[in-house]
């Protein structure tokens, strides 16, 4: 006997390879794995996309005109008339009693669909077309390929055909060589074998409290729903297990990151603080203030910060940063500020210069160009903690960069960052931690992709900012607001114009480029003033030059892609124009506009957009008339949902299979009110009880959420 027959034989277990169970093979088992199955348990976790609840199947001699009806039969032909008026798919559908014309309008889209041989259900309106019987548009499932395969067309194997096996049930994602009912039928066993396959999660008690039926049940009835109430019973099951596994592990994440680690408490006093103070030629803003307060009491304790600092564009998210690095150094602790670009990173430290200007604090940028002798200087002064702040890019993640005395790591828009380099900064001890984002992040997201994060706002932007007026300029009226930026211009404001693309000799050939525009900017458009083109694909040094000119107002218009889309701080440049705007979500857009408006002058964002698409006129239409980042992101977050906000996997963002952490926030509180609760009573899970709980968890979230050494 092979070994594939052996495996056959072996009782069903969930982390049985998909090949070896009843009808998939090997080279079924590659198309599921182009599914993301592989295993029985990811097999058993694939749901349906839809779910079919249509009258009983009754034989086609049974169909009454003028009511709706599910029949099951063999498609003995087909037929596309594309010379009708309005063209037509025809099919003929027999079983044992007798014959049904289907005909779809517009049913172009089904020649290659439906084929003679295949076994359907339809189910639709029955009516009377020339003396004969016929359902017109119905919905249809293909449930049988195989015994078009087989030849088998007698009137005997359509008596056999289990009506209600194909008609019961949900409609999965298929394949072009994975049909739904194939997928069905492989399904069918585990089914039968859920009392083996599924352990529960929770006891009665904690059930009937939570209104959750059993696990069994919910796989059992997410498959093949008896009705449309138990099938939402099923999915709240489901959802609600997934919802608390991620919700588990991330407050798992927080109690190893609070009780497992230990940095070093900052003292703080009011000399200090007036130390601090007197490095900003300003008063701080309340929300300053107390997102402040709440950074110092975390950096004065042994455990190890963990804070989310998020404010809107131009908030004053900076201040509050340098003034967490200040009182690190205070207490003679290093600090590493890191950035996703080089472009941000400098501007960090052009900040922290100015306001630096004259301390005995000693700071440093290190990017990916600082090479040779100049380098290993550094890195010496860095180790013996003669720097006190290094502000970098990734490059402060190389090996040889190694802090004696690191106290304090400072993270901005840390969703650009993968999570293994996140935790790659805090290799050699423990640090306090403060993460900052400028992209508003939706509260029911920050409860899953930062959960294991104390959270603070700055809501509100420091006064004296100009207002913001965004427009969207469709095509007919380009040369009236090109008109008007010259105008600004011949005032000595400056402008961005910032295109999707660098060249068009990459994909999307339609969309405009930063390279061409450029061009026809400089020589057509605006030939009086200077324009200048940067794109991330310049050189370091390059890209520097160019930024230091436009700051310095030697550049009157700055051509670039989103490579100036967050960190860069020019007060004079107040007019923005983001071409192909469609192309852009909406955080991104808000976070492109966050560039203007730095200063007292009223400021303007000019959206150019030639779209026909609804969705996308929806997000353009959502930036012209608010300001909010915060109430933007959650508009961005409907429309795009989170897997496009923030990319799962660059940030570690759970793949969720079911639940929808908009739509079911509900059941999310829920979920991590109980999680957050599980482990402040049984920390590492290690109860009896909780057996089955730690295993799902490590298998689901275990890689995603560095849950490794839960084990």
């Amino acid at each position: 006997m092979t070994e594939v027959n052996e495996k056959l034989q072996t009782k069903i277990d969930l982390s049985m390879p998909v090949q070896f169970l009843k009808g998939v093979g090997p080279g079924r088992a590659k198309v599921f794995a182009q599914l993301g199955v592989h295993t029985a348990e990811d097999l058993l976790e694939y749901f349906p996309r839809d779910w079919v609840f249509a009258p009983e199947p009754i034989k086609i001699n049974q169909i009454q005109p003028g009511r709706t009806v599910t029949i099951l039969g063999l498609v003995e032909s087909t037929d596309y008339q594309s010379f009708r008026r309005q063209p037509i798919f025809e099919a003929q559908l027999s079983d044992d009693t007798g014959l049904c014309r289907i005909v779809w309008f517009h049913g172009k889209y089904l020649c290659d669909r439906l084929q003679p041989g295949q076994v359907i259900i339809v189910s639709g309106k029955a009516a009377l077309y020339k003396h004969q019987l016929q359902i017109a548009n119905p919905k249809f499932l293909v449930v049988d390929e195989e015994i078009a395969d087989s030849g088998q067309r007698t009137a005997d194997s359509k008596r056999k055909l289990n009506a209600e096996r194909y008609f019961s049930g949900g409609v999965y994602p298929a394949s072009a060589r994975l049909s739904s009912g194939q997928i069905k039928k492989i399904i069918a066993p585990l089914l039968g074998n859920l009392g083996g396959l599924v352990n529960e999660f929770y006891d009665k008690k904690f059930l009937k409290k939570a209104q959750l039926i059993s696990r069994k049940d919910a796989f059992s009835w997410i498959h093949s729903p008896p009705d449309e109430e138990k099938l939402a019973q099923a999915k709240r099951r489901l959802k609600y297990d997934e919802l608390f596994l991620m919700q588990l592990g991330l407050a798992l994440r927080r109690y190893k990151w609070k009780h497992f680690s230990a940095a070093a408490a900052m003292e703080y006093d009011e000399k200090i603080d007036r130390r601090i103070r007197k490095r900003f030629p300003f008063l701080l803003t309340e929300d300053q203030n107390n997102v402040i307060a709440e950074i110092v009491a975390d950096m004065g304790r042994s455990e190890p910060m963990n804070r989310l600092l998020q404010g809107d564009v131009g908030s004053g998210k900076t201040v509050v940063a340098l003034y967490a690095a200040l009182l690190a150094v205070a207490n003679k602790r290093q600090v590493a500020i890191m950035a996703p670009t080089e472009i941000l990173a400098s501007q960090h430290f052009i900040s922290i210069e100015r306001y630096l200007r004259n301390s005995k604090v000693k700071r440093v940028c290190i990017t990916g160009g600082l090479t040779g002798k100049k380098r290993e200087r550094l890195l010496k002064q860095i180790s013996s903690a003669a720097i006190d702040i290094v502000v970098g890019t990734v490059a402060l993640l190389q090996k040889d960069i190694e802090f004696s005395r690191l106290g304090l790591v400072i993270i901005d828009e840390q969703h650009k960052f993968g999570v293994h380099q996140r935790a790659q900064l805090r290799k050699q001890t423990t640090p306090h931690c403060l993460v900052m984002t400028a992209t508003p992040i939706p509260r029911t997201l920050a409860m899953t992709a930062f959960g294991d994060l104390d959270v603070s706002i700055i809501k509100h932007s420091p006064p004296g900012r100009g207002a913001c007026v965004t427009r969207w300029v469709e095509p007919k009226n380009r040369q009236k607001a090109y008109e008007f930026i010259r105008q600004r211009l011949k005032v000595k404001k400056q402008a961005y114009f910032v295109y999707p693309r660098i060249t068009n000799i990459e994909e999307n050939g339609d969309l405009k480029a930063a390279t061409d525009e450029w061009k026809m900017l400089s020589t057509e458009v605006f030939p009086e003033f200077t324009v200048k083109l940067l794109h991330g694909r310049m050189p370091s040094v390059k890209k520097q030059q160019i930024m230091a000119e436009f700051r310095s107002g030697k550049i009157d218009v700055l051509v670039s892609t989103v490579v100036i889309e967050v960190g860069v701080d020019v007060p004079n440049a107040t007019i923005m124009v983001i071409e192909d705007a469609d192309r852009f979500g909406l955080a991104q857009l808000h976070q492109l506009r966050g560039r203007i408006g730095r200063g007292e002058a009223k400021s303007y964002c000019f959206l150019f957009s030639r779209t026909e698409n609804e969705a996308a006129k929806s997000r353009l239409e959502v930036m012209t008339r608010s300001n909010d980042g915060f109430e933007i992101s959650e508009c961005d977050l409907r429309l795009r949902g989170p897997g496009e906000l923030f990319s799962t996997r660059q940030h570690g963002l759970p793949d969720l299979k079911i639940a929808n952490i908009i739509d079911d926030y509900e059941l999310l509180i829920m979920a991590r009110k109980n999680a957050f609760e599980l482990v402040s009573s049984d920390p590492m899970l290690t109860g009896p009880e909780h057996k089955n709980i730690r295993r799902a968890l490590l298998a689901k979230f275990g890689d995603s959420l560095g849950l490794a050494d839960v084990a």
